[in-house]
């Protein structure tokens, strides 16, 4: 009986022994199934790599390092030398010179001759301009007594501005015109008593008949009456009379002309001219200008003429005497006279 139900046992722990088999196996069955269904699901292309591994970044591969070829060094852009001229009175620039572009470095004797043709020009003017230099146009006493203002001397040195631009052209910059600006050398005081005293005194005498020539005589008379000639001025009878044509109420007369007696507008007033030379003479003047006619005149001893012509010849004198001057003309029928007068208070200090 024993026997029989441990057969029975063995029979029924088979049993259920082979009952937990097949679940397990089943169980596992399932499993794998679940497991193959999840890799299907997650699958890549072939090409992938597996999930696990981690995507190498490709870098590119590394050129040896190569060192810039070396550029040749730029030269320095050189600024042009540049000379600016400027006037001392506007303060503008009246010219601009490129000393390189002109020779300066390659030939400095044309670039100096072309600087000197300039400043020539610039001084005394041309054709087309008036240059800085400028006569002096004598004050004179109006008949009421007020002063009738003239104008300065001007003058331009020419060779020092030719040397301040060659200077200033080797390394550039800007220079002024040397300009010199002289008033009249007189004080405000004098006016009122340089017709004093006559220091210097001439007379002419004409053909007072001649109407054309006696008018000329008289208009240039009238031209130079009650100029102030102050120390060291320089009178210019052309600056002082001015053109003497008709527009002026000049006349036709006789006049010398290259050795010969010709008809002309203004003949005549190189007999005022002459009286205020030989008046001048007598006080020690210092002479800049002076012209003999081509033929003797019979109204001043010979030599002792001083002829003009407006543009052309010019009588001119520097007044050196040390005091101010004042020439008073007096014309009437047939004479001319001029003195020379300054005041009491000079006439001791003239120098002759």
């Amino acid at each position: 009986m024993l026997a029989i139900c441990t057969g029975l046992y063995d029979i029924h722990l088979r049993g259920v022994v082979g009952d937990m088999v097949k679940r397990r196996w089943t169980i596992s069955v399932l499993l794998m199934g679940s497991l193959l269904a999840l890799a299907g699901c997650n699958e890549k292309p072939a090409t992938n790599k597996p999930v696990h591994e981690k995507e190498k970044v490709t870098e590119p591969e590394k050129q040896p390092s190569q060192k810039p070829q070396e550029q040749p060094p730029k030269e320095e852009e050189k600024t042009p030398v540049v000379v600016n001229v400027i006037d001392p009175n506007t303060k503008s620039i009246i010219k601009t010179f490129l000393p390189e572009e002109l020779g300066f470095a390659s030939n400095q004797d044309s670039y100096k001759q072309e600087i000197e043709q300039w400043a020539k020009d610039l001084a005394r003017g041309t054709n087309k301009t008036a240059g800085y230099d400028q006569r002096m146009v004598l004050d004179k006493i109006a008949p009421n007594g007020q002063i009738i203002k003239g104008k300065p001397l001007i003058i331009l040195d020419e060779t020092e501005l030719v040397n301040r631009v060659m200077t200033a052209s080797a390394e550039g910059g800007e220079i002024e015109l040397p300009i010199t600006v002289t008033e009249s050398g007189y004080k405000p005081e004098d006016p009122a008593h340089l017709s004093e005293v006559v220091v210097g005194s001439f007379t002419t005498y004409f053909n007072s008949g001649v109407v054309g020539r006696s008018r000329n005589i008289e208009l240039s008379a009238i031209a130079i009456n009650n100029v102030i000639v102050g120390k060291q001025d320089i009178f210019s009878f052309n600056t002082t009379v001015g053109p003497s044509d008709a527009a002026h109420g000049y006349q036709p007369a006789k006049e010398i002309v290259n050795k010969k007696m010709v008809m002309g507008i203004g003949g005549g007033i190189c007999q005022t001219s002459s009286t205020l030379f030989n008046s001048v003479d007598q006080v020690g003047v210092s002479y800049i200008e002076k012209h003999h006619h081509s033929l003797s005149v019979g109204y001043v001893p010979q030599g002792r003429d001083a002829t003009v012509s407006y543009g052309g010849p010019d009588f001119r004198f520097q007044n050196t005497t040390g005091v101010p001057l004042l020439i008073r003309t007096i014309y009437a029928k047939g004479k001319l006279t001029v003195e020379v007068r300054t005041s009491a208070a000079y006439k001791g200090l003239i120098k002759k």
